[in-house]
């Protein structure tokens, strides 16, 4: 049975603040609180006494200054919350509330944890998850991974919902020293070079596991249509199998997956409805929002994950804050000797040559070759392979009689270091240009892969 250490739920947590209205402190009673927003009063929130004056933004003043007779009172609510969790089975919980709403499932969740659970907000449509809290009545915190990379229409994002919701949102951001090293030592874009983990892991992972070491649970925006291959299996509440909480250890922070059931087009509905403020950056075509560099439009047809660190392998559409639901099997299935997942292959046309390694390896040697070659780098599962695979057949219908070979060359497997150092793979499809009478071949620059584009690159180098 999964369960969770002991936790002070409610409004006294000696740690923690609420971010979601100004507190103000009675003289023995609760206080009420209340924003209007837009024209709309919002509904009343009870907020228990004892819970200190802000310092700043979103901080309370320590357990210790706070008199022995509320402390008293502290105690023992801890007390009968600590038991009440402690009953809790959450595998059990996860089917019961499968079925549940998102605004059911976030009510139980801010009911379990009370200050010690925040949502995380990305700045994107899990502005959702902020509606539904605040639907509930409930007190409820927010916060944000500031990464210094993030576009400016989410920053102004950031601030119309703080205003439209009166709350304050915790801002996490990275150690200024790692940051400092990672781009002194390697540039501002080195995560074209060599992939985007790196930078995540300084700029996301350890300053969200740092402040999820202040918490108990935490609600996120994960949904399972968001990446079929990788988060298919969410539930709608776990035991984090990745992160720990303010007790420490396995088993010290629950996750809520509030909307992992939900399809994108009914979270936009929501949206609509309610009137809530959204990231001016989908009016422009972004869809899943990321830090500036690494996330681009995508098309009407193309997956919403395409659009972030495009120039990786499908399957790196993740930057570590989810690893725990990601499942390798999922991610990568594998054939049976291990050479890759199992999919058709692709570029089976008549004119297209299909390359082996001595076959590759031979055309790297030649320098004066009697004709040209164009040669796809490719992996039959890379969902971008097979999107440009009718492009490219109808390249070499194009070019047949032309004297140009057009080829291919499955690169992933037991093959993949070779092609990253010999055939300057760095994501797939790779595409490559031997001229006529230069051994070294000349990489396709760009990212439309339409028949016209790929033409016109032959035609540029014969």
């Amino acid at each position: 049975m999964a369960t969770v250490a002991a936790s002070t739920s409610g409004c006294l947590s000696s740690s923690q603040s609420f971010s979601c209205t100004s507190l103000e402190i009675g003289s023995g009673r609760p206080a009420e609180v209340s924003a209007v927003i837009t024209g709309r009063r919002r509904p009343l929130v009870r907020l228990m006494e004892g819970v200190g004056p802000r310092r700043g933004r979103g901080s309370v003043a320590p357990r210790a200054a706070l008199s022995s007779s509320v402390a008293g009172e502290a105690a023992g609510f801890a007390e009968k919350a600590a038991t009440k969790l402690e009953e809790v089975d959450f595998e059990k919980l996860a089917e019961e509330l499968e079925a549940a709403s998102p605004l059911v499932i976030i009510d139980k969740a801010l009911d379990l944890f009370g200050n010690d659970i925040a949502i995380a907000f990305s700045g994107a449509e899990d502005v959702a998850l902020i509606e539904y809290a605040w639907l509930t009545g409930r007190p409820f915190r927010v916060f944000s991974l500031d990464t210094g990379r993030l576009n400016p229409e989410t920053y102004q994002f950031f601030d119309a919902v703080e205003k439209h919701y009166n709350i304050r949102i915790e801002y996490v951001f990275p150690e200024a020293v790692e940051v400092q090293g990672l781009v002194r030592n390697k540039g501002l874009f080195s995560f074209y070079e060599d992939g985007h983990e790196e930078c995540c892991r300084v700029r996301k992972v350890r300053p969200l596991r740092k402040a999820l070491k202040g918490l108990r649970a935490w609600i996120t925006g994960q949904r399972k249509d968001q990446s079929p291959g990788t988060r298919a299996s969410i539930p709608v509440v776990q035991v984090d199998p990745s992160f720990e909480g303010v007790d420490g250890g396995a088993g010290s922070l629950i996750k809520w997956n509030p909307v992992a059931n939900v399809q994108g087009g009914d979270i936009w509905n929501l949206l609509r409805i309610m009137n809530v403020p959204v990231n001016s950056l989908h009016s422009q075509g972004y869809v899943s929002i990321g830090c500036e560099p690494c996330t681009r439009p995508v098309l009407p047809w193309q997956h919403e994950r395409e659009g972030r660190w495009w120039w990786e392998d499908a399957k790196s559409k993740e930057c570590g804050l989810h690893k725990g639901n990601i499942s390798e099997d999922e991610a990568t299935p594998k054939t049976g000797n291990g050479a890759g997942p199992a999919a058709a292959d692709l570029f089976d046309a008549p004119g297209i040559v299909n390359l082996s390694r001595p076959g590759i390896e031979n055309l790297l040697k030649i320098g004066g070759r009697k004709e040209p070659w164009i040669v796809v780098l490719y992996a039959p599962w890379c969902s971008f392979c097979q999107e440009m695979e009718g492009s490219y057949v109808e390249l070499a219908q194009k070019l047949a009689g032309s004297g140009i070979k057009v080829a291919k060359f499955r690169a992933d497997g037991d093959r993949k270091q070779f092609a990253d150092r010999e055939l300057q793979l760095g994501s797939f499809p790779t595409i490559l240009f031997f001229p006529k009478h230069t051994a070294r071949p000349v990489k396709y620059p760009t990212e439309k892969r339409g028949l016209d584009s790929l033409l016109a690159f032959v035609n540029a180098l014969s």
